[in-house]
């Protein structure tokens, strides 16, 4: 097959980008692999953190024309038209924000004019945003409105497509194993010394952007009843203003307790805190699903997480981590103390290892090729 993507690849940083460069490494194992990047993702006045860009110095990448402007629409049509040059069977736009909806949706209108041979699918890694309104839905209305198919990585996703576009064919897979991050080749030790993590404490590490539905609060409040030989190491740039969770701290005597690394972490430097760390903890209050999981689960470290969304569904209960009800400070701890008083992890890693094949690039790259042959029939 050919395919055309569509989606920021590096420079860009995170987990869309990261994901976005595996999975064209995987599809170019048998197929042609076109990309297409932003020349600009987000204007600076709306994104909230230091930089969009990835200052790692060992790069995920993919080679990929950058041309696509989010607020330029003179970059929409030339790169509606560099894409239907390439002749591509499918076309396979990623999409996680109603911001890209005016870009993406202009883009598949032109697209079903200029190569209407061509297969219009979406990837969705969130149907929907954490926090939503009505322009938000609007805007993914007409962004998505001329797909032919999707590739959602959870039912609950999956029901929402199916409401939503009846018409259009429907992949489930699961998200991938970041293995390409979680694995470092460093032992527990020599990771922990690499971290600044004492040998004998109990380390939980909270990982990646802190923004409230993130549940950040609620880690540090189930740390507040577990006794002192817990730390908690939260690992990742605030995306919002972390006074509050400062003071929180300070008000709970947690001040030796919780270590804040306050920024984006490069890619090298990512397995020694999976490797380091004793449990992750996602006490998330909304989720889709999380790439954190896979970044842990590649590493082969067990998880924490809320009942809400796709996140259980990426837990086996129990085998490759611990599921807890939402917003429960509680029902954190003790699953965190059941964790470490019934000796679970070597349990939980060897599951987490036998479970992998399931969460392959190359299963998905699979389950894209059958959707793009479902919307051909």
């Amino acid at each position: 097959m050919k395919w055309a993507l569509v989606g920021p690849l590096h420079p860009y940083r995170g987990g869309i980008a990261h994901y976005g460069a595996l999975l064209a490494r995987e599809l170019a194992r048998e197929d042609e692999v076109r990309a297409l990047n932003f020349s600009l993702l987000y204007p600076g006045l709306l994104f909230p953190g230091r930089t969009q860009l990835d200052e790692s110095g060992e790069a995920l990448d993919f080679p990929a024309t950058r041309q696509l402007n989010s607020i330029d629409p003179l970059s929409w049509e030339r790169s509606a038209r560099l894409v239907a040059a390439g002749k591509p069977d499918a076309v396979l736009f990623q999409w996680w924000h109603p911001f890209f909806g005016p870009a993406y949706g202009w883009m598949a209108r032109r697209l079903a004019r200029l190569a209407p041979g061509a297969r219009r699918l979406f990837l969705c890694h969130n149907v929907e945003p954490h926090e939503s309104s009505g322009l938000d839905r609007a805007l993914s209305r007409y962004g998505r409105g001329r797909a032919q198919g999707f590739l959602a990585h959870s039912d609950e996703d999956a029901a929402r497509l199916a409401e939503l576009y009846p018409a259009a064919a429907l992949r489930v897979h699961p998200h991938p194993r970041y293995s390409a991050l979680g694995e470092g080749g460093l032992d527990r030790a020599a990771a922990r010394a690499a971290c600044g993590i004492e040998e004998d404490e109990r380390a939980l590490l909270y990982f990646g952007l802190v923004r409230a539905y993130k549940g950040l609060d609620l880690a540090i409040e189930a740390l507040a009843k577990l006794d002192g030989r817990y730390r908690l190491h939260v690992v990742g740039e605030f995306y919002e203003k972390r006074d509050r969770y400062d003071a929180l701290i300070a008000k709970l005597g947690l001040t030796g307790r919780v270590r804040i690394v306050d920024r984006y972490v490069p890619n090298e430097e990512v397995p020694a805190w999976f490797a380091a760390a004793d449990l992750v903890v996602l006490p998330y209050r909304d989720a889709t699903q999380s790439g954190i999981v896979e970044i842990a689960h590649g590493a082969h470290r067990p998880v924490l997480v809320t009942e809400v969304g796709g996140l259980p569904a990426q837990v086996d209960g129990g085998r490759t981590g611990l599921v807890v009800p939402l917003e429960d400070p509680g029902a954190i701890a003790a699953a965190v103390t059941r964790y470490f008083d019934e000796g679970l992890e070597d349990v939980m890693r060897e599951a987490i290892a036998e479970a992998g094949d399931a969460k392959s690039w190359s299963g998905l790259a699979a389950a894209l090729r059958d959707l793009a042959a479902r919307v051909s029939r």
